[in-house]
């Protein structure tokens, strides 16, 4: 099992961030990922740049691993599950398989994102823009101005810091606080093998997460979540 030493409270709820950059939701039994983008090796492929095919298969496995240990019965995963929206059709057999034992096993929501717009859920799961639930915005990319308590991903967040004269960067977590710090917004690191990432203090990702008080990125750090500053108001 994940270990508690990850989890923290969010908008009156708690939740795991695991090390493999998955969010954990216990009172719904629900895994969240963002940005899996899924068949972008073979999407580069296409256009004259050779990759290894294989980051589908990586990806899934990560994500097989993470419903293992949490638990798991739901899967909500945030936009940009496919590289492209045609990114479904050009699963080889084997990632394929993968997914559709996933899907089975699982309520699987597949939110989409600026990537994979017309996505098809041709290996199980339903398909929606956004959704709700229990009160909780669940959608691509965060909606500046918004006041209720969101989970996005799309901005593919890194931390940076300098520890002992080295220069660290580590896939986050960026999560914003209203007043109290009770409830705010969260951004998901990107899930996927083959994804790069933006700095966390880039101004983008603060500006799309006001109004807020405070901005922090959170990153499993060692045997504990550690916290680090962006933004205060």
């Amino acid at each position: 099992m994940v270990p508690v030493s990850f989890a923290f409270p969010f908008c009156g709820d708690e939740f795991v961030l695991t090390k493999s950059r998955a969010l954990f939701w216990p009172r719904e039994n629900a895994l969240l990922v963002a940005d899996l983008h899924l068949e972008k090796a073979s999407f580069f492929a296409r256009h004259g740049q050779l990759l290894p095919p294989y980051d589908s298969r990586e990806t899934l496995e990560r994500l097989a691993t993470a419903l293992r240990e949490t638990g798991a019965r739901r899967v909500y995963t945030l936009g940009d599950n496919f590289h492209d929206s045609d990114g479904s059709r050009r699963l080889e057999p084997y990632a394929e398989g993968m997914l559709a034992a996933l899907t089975r096993a699982t309520d699987w929501v597949w939110i989409t994102g600026n990537h994979d717009p017309a996505m098809e859920a041709k290996s199980g799961g339903t398909i929606a823009e956004e959704l709700e639930v229990a009160g909780m915005v669940l959608r691509h990319m965060a909606k500046k101005g918004e006041t209720r308590p969101e989970l996005s991903g799309h901005f593919h967040p890194r931390v940076q810091v300098k520890i002992h004269h080295r220069h660290i960067r580590r896939p986050c977590a960026v999560v914003s606080h209203n007043g109290d710090e009770s409830c705010g917004r969260m951004i998901l690191p990107a899930f996927g093998a083959l994804t790069g990432g933006m700095n966390a203090a880039d101004p983008a990702i603060l500006k799309a997460l006001q109004p807020a008080s405070a901005i922090d990125a959170v990153v499993p750090a060692g045997k504990r979540l550690a916290r680090f500053p962006l933004w205060r108001g």
